[in-house]
């Protein structure tokens, strides 16, 4: 029989050893999204509905480019610590680590999409 008190259960960082360190990133990512959202729809706002040539000169400019591949790598990394701890709490075993790689390798993917897609229109 252990004599663990409720302290010493809850001293470290939880069970995973890394709550805190996601929950910090969480935060850090949430304040750089709250200055990139709004930069990002003065970016892309304008042509809005335009077509392909008019959004191929607006992210051919420095500013709409930078700022929109800041956007899709903060942003989808910010969705993919936020599904990562949604499934680490309601999914248990290999189900949960598949569904953890899954998740890793999608938002990997539309981030890698993306850029491509970015690089294209702005070269």
């Amino acid at each position: 029989m252990a004599f663990v008190t409720d302290r010493k259960r809850a001293a470290g960082l939880g069970s995973t050893k890394s709550g805190t360190e996601q929950h910090w990133h969480m935060q850090v990512t949430s304040v750089i999204l709250l200055v990139l959202v709004p930069l990002f729809l003065i970016a892309f706002g304008p042509v809005v509905g335009e077509d392909f040539a008019a959004v191929q000169a607006q992210f051919a400019r420095p500013f709409p480019a930078l700022v929109t591949a800041a956007m899709l790598v903060v942003g989808l990394n910010h969705f993919r610590h936020g599904v990562q701890v949604l499934i680490e709490d309601y999914a248990q075993g290999t189900t949960r680590h598949v569904l953890i790689i899954a998740m890793i390798a999608v938002s990997y993917g539309a981030m890698l999409t993306g850029l491509y897609a970015l690089a294209r229109m702005a070269l």
